[in-house]
């Protein structure tokens, strides 16, 4: 596992609590934040599949 798929869960985690507690609040900017924290995430983990397939593709 890279460690960019790690990073990445932990932003989609973060941001899905930003997201819900500005949900819960009515707060639209913590809400925007948490959207874009995940979609960060999202984009960082992708990142680090690819770069563990290349990696593995490598190995053999």
């Amino acid at each position: 596992m890279h460690k960019d798929q790690v990073e990445g869960a932990g932003k989609q985690v973060k941001g899905a609590v930003k997201d819900a507690a500005g949900g819960l609040t009515g707060n639209e900017r913590l809400q925007a934040e948490g959207k874009l924290d995940k979609a960060e995430g999202k984009l960082q983990q992708k990142v680090g599949d690819v770069k563990d397939k290349a990696r593995d593709s490598l190995k053999h």
